[in-house]
């Protein structure tokens, strides 16, 4: 393979992606960095899934004109795309062949009404057969061949474009469903839907292929989903438009929109069969190899993989790209939309990598994430920003994952089982349904193990239980939270009598993990039972357990969820939490299966809940100790809430926190969290530790003894060693039965979004750490870009931005302190705005009534004045000229245009000279509105209106001029 490139050696995947760049900035493409992963701004995407999604407003025409997009005429980038989710969904079929994956990079050339086929096909050419130095013989190309039911013509002038490079018998026709859409990497706006009649962009599709064997006529293998016959870019041009009756409309301006898979076409150029056995996957391979100890990647697919090792590698080695740009991009893990799409990735890579390589997970992804920060970090920066929040967040995932992972397979074994025995070929849907709701495997992780076992699944019974389940959780939702299981002071003297039921050891609530316990007592009613078999189906109850992993609510932290669970045969879900004299409550409903006394069960409480719950508990110590240091030492915790997505804390003090203030003390509460430094807690006699120097404690609370004491930095058996030593001052220390994370580096981020007042000498601080706060951050950018964006702009579009900003920032939850500046910066906006509308409308004004003085001082004759002034479409402006007239006894029509608006107002007054004449400003008028529309009204001697008919002004002065040129 041959090239005439400025770079010399071998093709690696970089110098590809390089050459791509210089070839087309050689060509006065203007580079456009790729939009992130996760489209925040465009709520049609679930993934930013093509190199033309941020293009999207140039090709709808709502692009904003004084935006640098707008100035924009050709462009190239590589884009990164996710597609693993929603439509275009990649994530079953990765790892099983050559060439798919979820995260991929799209090379990509644009043009905005600037050059169209010809030259795009001439670059696509001179590309690939030149600097990439690929064969002709090998290339294949295809055309629309049209669509008579549809009104589309044979797109013959790609056609003889083609022909100028290729013979006859590689350019190949293509119908409609191959070469007219691309509805493939389109959003819902620019689909395929539009083709049933709505209007819309039609674009054609210009395919480019490649025969990997060479020596052949591979014509008849173009778009059969031959391996070896593979489409490497695909030339998109949009050139009409779809109108309301049916018709096609040739557009004003016509683009092209191209994509390249780079993966794909470094595997050509590397003379690769597969886009697994480029240097674009090999350094992540032998990461692989190395944490994981198995053998080498041999490229194995199918039955050949008999191990199925080299089908991890490509699902991992997939995996971590996706969940690195995904995670550094800004999305989270979750139960909802991408979320819960990015959350299936991990799971099912994590899978792959303990079922198939052997690997204990828990942060073996975290630890390929570097390879991927090394090997793309130089061309997408933003992955080297965020390695250590990705980091973590990977590591939740995963650990979360590992806790439930072996008590799922085991089930799933069990199913598996039970189906063979019964002689069917699928599992039962509810049991696939039971999978995901209590053990966290999503339906296609399920459908995946099913396949290794020539297993389907029984997709008609899983939507059922789904259905059912969700029927369920809507009317248990309700009565949870407004039926917690509480016990009297009854019910509370039964348990004290019964040997039995113990108070609930709740110490693993401290720790990490699922315990096993037994079930001591069943509460429903009002009645203790011995088993849930009588308690009517979804009903909710309390279960009494010998010890759990639960916390329950109490000093301001709020209680945990879960599942109380015996393994493949009963999942009691945990709605909350409560502690009555050491009886620890689990209130829920049973979601399947049966409970009685004496059942060994294991406690599981959400992890992923209680993550963030920990964060915002140590960041409340933190913060409490700050407010402290900065406020002065009469600041006294009043009340406090730790919820999973904020922390919000009470406390005395009699002023207003000002902005200074709170900038130190979210200063002081942020260094705390980078010195990430270790969190102690360990029970202390009572009277010991009530000595110890800066101990913060709620005024009149009643504490046990012993009491456990948190700290931070200084373990608590350092204190306790020398109790009275002022240094321990210097840290945060309290009498805290909550839950806390191991080092305060866990907590990532802290941002305070309100501060208030509560009543008399109370105020109140809100804050988010973690995700929250990271989230907060974006949405707090979001806004500032937007305000330089409307600081660019000017007229009454500007004074309409500014006016939407000051409703969306008074609305925004973010910053305290950013919004704050904001504001300011808002503030300033609209006074310099204002500032500089009166200054214009009083020099527009001043020339305005210089020009009616000055042409009666040139024509000292001249009975009427009649002008368009530059005013903007100001109407008062006019008036002003008509106050002018009036006072020296001068006729006139004056008119302005307000461009933004596309209106015309107008002003007339009638001297008493032609008014005795037979003028009627009423009549003069009408003349004017007959043309440009819209009404005008008045008396006889003035008239004004605003017409609607901006192209027609100038008829209408003249009609003006005409109609008073009859009296004179």
């Amino acid at each position: 393979m041959s090239s005439n490139s400025q770079y010399t050696g071998p093709w690696t995947s970089r110098r590809v992606r390089e050459e791509f760049f210089e070839y087309f900035r050689a060509r006065d493409h203007t580079f456009v960095r790729s939009s992130p992963t996760i489209p925040f701004d465009d709520p049609t995407l679930l993934f930013a899934n093509a190199g033309m999604n941020q293009y999207k407003s140039i090709f709808l025409g709502t692009v904003d004109p004084n935006s640098e997009l707008s100035k924009v005429k050709r462009a190239f980038n590589s884009q990164k795309c996710i597609r693993a989710g929603g439509k275009h969904n990649d994530l079953d079929d990765v790892g099983k062949d050559s060439y798919h994956h979820t995260f991929f990079e799209m090379l990509g050339n644009w043009s905005f009404g600037d050059y169209f086929k010809k030259e795009a096909i001439k670059y696509s050419w001179d590309l690939l057969t030149r600097v990439y130095g690929l064969s002709p013989d090998r290339l294949y190309v295809t055309y629309f061949e049209g669509d008579p039911a549809n009104g589309l013509e044979p797109d013959l002038e790609a056609k003889e474009c083609w022909l100028e490079y290729l013979p006859e018998d590689r350019v190949l026709p293509g119908n409609a469903k191959d070469n007219f859409w691309g509805a493939w990497c389109h959003p819902p706006e620019l689909d395929l839907a539009n083709r049933r009649g709505r209007d819309g962009r039609y674009r054609s599709l210009r395919e480019i292929h490649y025969d990997r064997i060479g020596g052949r006529q591979a014509a008849h293998l173009v778009n059969q989903d031959d391996p070896d016959v593979l489409e490497i870019w695909n030339n998109v041009f949009i050139q009409f438009n779809r109108e309301p009756d049916g018709t096609l409309k040739p557009l004003p301006a016509k683009h092209v929109d191209t994509g390249m898979g780079f993966e794909r076409l470094v595997s050509v150029i590397q003379d690769k069969r597969s886009n697994y056995d480029t240097d674009v996957f090999t350094p992540i391979f032998a990461k692989i190899q190395e944490l994981s100890g198995v053998r080498p990647y041999e490229g194995r697919f199918g039955a050949d993989d008999a191990d199925g090792i080299d089908t991890a590698y490509r699902v991992v080695a997939d995996h971590v790209r996706t969940l690195t740009f995904a995670l550094s991009d800004g999305g989270v893990p979750n139960n909802v939309g991408r979320g819960y799409v990015l959350r299936r990735v991990l799971r099912r890579g994590s899978r792959y990598a303990r079922k198939k390589l052997g690997v204990p997970i828990g942060s073996f992804f975290s630890s390929l994430m570097p390879v991927v920060v090394e090997t793309m970090g130089d061309i997408f920066p933003e992955i080297t920003k965020k390695v250590d929040d990705i980091k973590e967040i990977l590591d939740e995932e995963e650990e979360s994952f590992s806790r439930t992972l072996d008590r799922g397979e085991k089930l799933f074994d069990q199913y598996a089982a039970k189906a063979k025995a019964e002689g069917r070929k699928e599992l039962s849907g509810a049991d696939v349904w039971r999978l995901y709701d209590t053990y966290g495997f999503p339906v296609d992780l399920t459908r995946l193990m099913a396949e290794e076992l020539g297993l389907g699944i029984n997709d008609a019974e899983f939507e059922e239980a789904q259905r059912k389940s969700k029927e369920a959780s809507k009317g248990t939702a309700k009565k949870d939270t407004a039926e917690i299981v509480k016990l009297d002071v009854h019910e509370l003297a039964i348990l004290e009598k019964d040997d039995s039921v113990p108070k609930t050891d709740d110490s693993a609530k401290f720790g990490t993990g699922n315990i096993t316990a037994t079930v001591k007592a069943i509460v429903y009613d009002k009645k203790f039972l011995t088993s849930t078999q009588d308690i009517p189906e979804d009903a909710t109850f309390g279960v009494i357990l010998d010890k759990t992993s639960f916390y329950a609510e109490s000093g301001g932290q709020e209680y945990d969820t879960g599942n109380i669970v015996i393994d493949g045969a009963a999942d009691f879900e945990v709605t909350n939490v409560q502690v009555y004299n050491g009886y620890v409550v689990h209130t829920g409903h049973l979601k399947y299966g049966q409970l009685d006394v004496g059942s060994e069960v294991i406690s599981s409480y959400d992890e992923l809940r209680r993550w963030p719950l920990r964060n915002n508990h140590t960041a409340t110590h933190i913060l409490n100790f700050a407010l402290r240091e900065v406020l002065g030492d009469h600041v006294d915790q009043k009340g406090s809430l730790v919820a999973p997505t904020k922390l919000r804390f009470d406390f005395s003090h009699k002023a207003g926190i000002t902005l200074p203030e709170l900038t130190k003390i979210e200063s002081m509460s942020i260094d705390w969290i980078k010195k990430n430094v270790k969190v102690y807690g360990k029970d202390l006699d009572l009277n010991l530790a009530q000595k110890i120097p800066g101990l913060r404690a709620v005024f009149g609370e009643t504490y046990p003894n012993p009491v456990r004491v948190v700290t931070l930095e200084y373990s608590v058996d350092e204190i306790a060693a020398d109790i009275e030593n002022p240094k321990w001052r210097q840290t945060s220390i309290e009498f805290c039965g909550g839950t806390h994370v191991a080092k305060t580096g866990d907590i990532k981020g802290f941002v305070i979004t309100e501060e208030s007042g509560i009543a008399k000498g109370i105020r109140r601080i809100i804050a988010v750490t973690g995700h929250e706060a990271a989230e907060v951050t974006r949405v707090a950018q979001a806004l500032e870009e937007k305000l330089n964006q409307a600081d660019a702009l000017d007229g009454k579009a500007k004074d309409a931005a500014l006016k939407a900003l000051t409703v969306e920032l008074g609305q925004a939850d973010i910053s305290v302190l950013k919004k704050a500046e904001l504001k300011d910066k808002l503030n300033a906006m609209r006074k310099a705005f204002d500032k500089a509308v009166k200054e214009k409308e009083a020099a527009a004004g001043k020339k305005a009534l210089e020009d009616f003085q000055k042409h009666f001082v040139e024509n000292p004759n001249a009975q009427v004045y009649i002008a368009l002034v530059e005013a903007g479409g100001n109407a008062k402006l006019l008036q002003s000229i008509a106050t002018a007239a009036r006072k020296a006894e001068k006729s006139i029509y004056v008119f302005s245009h307000d461009a933004e608006q596309g209106k015309v107002p107008h002003v007339n007054y009638v001297a008493p000279n032609l008014k005795a004449q037979g003028v009627d400003a009423r009549q003069w008028a009408a003349k004017v509105t007959d043309l440009i529309g819209g009404k005008a009204g008045g008396k006889e001697e003035s008239a004004q209106g605003v017409g609607s008919e901006a192209s027609k002004l100038q008829e209408a002065i003249a009609a003006a001029r005409q109609h008073v040129e009859k009296y004179l």
